[in-house]
């Protein structure tokens, strides 16, 4: 048997453990209700990120502070019994990215830079135009993951978070591979 090819083996478990647990609160959304679907994402979630810790060797940034603000908003959605927080969760975690972003752009600080530099090798102008596309992506999400919650059922949002965004998600960074091709930088 041969071991498969480690350049595709990260990618996939990099997929795998950081949408692992947005799967696990889908399917048990489906199979009880938000509360337990709740209860299992702040559990999934905990453990993806120390998975990620433990093969990485480093903290993951971007699904670690996500973590926390599953764990407290869904922290107050299991106290108070109100479904309330975590679907408020994906709005306060993506204005809280752009802002992070925008801010850092606005100050020369290219943040987005350090989280993708094992990726991509651009020159700064393109990783600035790309920080300003997520940064907007990420308010874009923000404003509709508000008129999600606020309009629809439970199990709509449900839907929409891992079959909405997900996809909206794979085709914004898919938009994004002619700008990365223009400003990546030749090798040498």
């Amino acid at each position: 048997m041969s071991q498969a090819d480690p350049a595709t083996q990260k990618p996939l478990r990099k997929l795998l453990i950081e949408f692992g647990p947005l799967v696990a609160f889908f399917l048990a959304q489906r199979s009880k209700d938000i509360y337990w679907a709740t209860g299992v994402f702040m559990v999934a979630i905990s453990i993806s990120v120390l998975v990620s810790r433990r093969i990485e060797r480093k903290w993951p940034v971007v699904p670690l502070v996500t973590a926390i603000f599953v764990l407290v908003m869904g922290g107050l959605t299991l106290w108070l019994q109100d479904a309330t927080f975590i679907m408020m969760k994906p709005t306060i975690v993506n204005l809280l990215f752009a802002a992070i972003l925008l801010v850092g752009l606005a100050k020369n600080r290219l943040f987005l830079k350090t989280v993708f530099a094992e990726a991509f090798d651009l020159e700064d102008e393109g990783w600035s135009k790309l920080t300003l596309r997520f940064g907007l992506f990420f308010v874009f999400l923000a404003g509709l993951n508000e008129i999600v919650w606020r309009t629809q059922s439970e199990d709509v949002w449900t839907n929409f978070k891992v079959l909405g965004i997900l996809p909206l998600t794979i085709a914004f960074m898919y938009l994004q591979r002619r700008l990365v091709e223009r400003y990546t930088r030749p090798e040498s």
